[in-house]
């Protein structure tokens, strides 16, 4: 057996000891992964980032421009010098109108266009059989805009739609909730797997 699955084995029973309850093992074991996390993204950070686009491009020459970013690098660091710790908002300006520059687009596409794409769709096909799916998108749409309509209140035949959209929402969360315990579930399954083949080697 490697000495990699030994390591891997001991500490993926270290973290299940916490299904006991919290004890030390589970602690250490906690920390370890912690620091070895930040120490793996510290070495990636310097060697694929730092290194190679910016310090050897800007030392080289061919990148005179490279400055900027290092002066906006260097300034984020006043902020634990209190004389100069105003300075350290003019890289996070930077850091904040550019990544909401380069996220309104893509959530808007994401979040909203395909969106109003997916609720406009034919709601029958060219042979003439109806697009169930499509029925049902409209009917989720506006049942669920129903229940938001606040500005009316919710009797009669309006107050019987929103109740129908309050049932697309409890779906809605459902399935969410559904495909994260899933996703816990595959993770969970994947490190049995490992210590019954693997670690302990009572399974093939």
């Amino acid at each position: 057996m490697e000495m990699g699955t030994i390591i891997a084995g001991i500490l993926t029973l270290a973290i299940l000891s916490f299904l006991y309850r919290d004890n030390p093992i589970y602690k250490m074991a906690e920390y370890l992964l912690i620091g070895v996390s930040i120490g793996y993204v510290l070495v990636i950070t310097w060697t694929n980032t730092l290194m190679s686009l910016l310090f050897v491009p800007l030392f080289a020459g061919s990148d005179l421009w490279l400055i900027i970013p290092l002066i906006l690098g260097l300034l984020m660091w006043a902020r634990f010098h209190k004389n100069i710790a105003s300075l350290s908002r003019i890289p996070i300006g930077f850091m904040i109108g550019s990544g909401a520059g380069v996220a309104i687009p893509a959530m808007l596409y994401g979040r909203t266009l395909r969106q109003l794409s997916a609720s406009v769709t034919p709601l029958v096909d060219s042979s003439g059989v109806p697009n169930i799916s499509g029925i049902v998108v409209i009917a989720g749409l506006l049942t669920t805009l129903s229940y938001f309509y606040f500005s009316r209140e919710h009797k009669g035949h309006f107050g019987r739609l929103a109740k129908v959209g309050t049932f697309f929402l409890m779906v809605f969360f459902g399935t969410t909730f559904g495909y994260t315990v899933m996703s816990r579930m595959s993770t969970f399954i994947g490190r049995m797997e490992f210590l019954l083949t693997d670690f302990l080697r009572l399974a093939n």
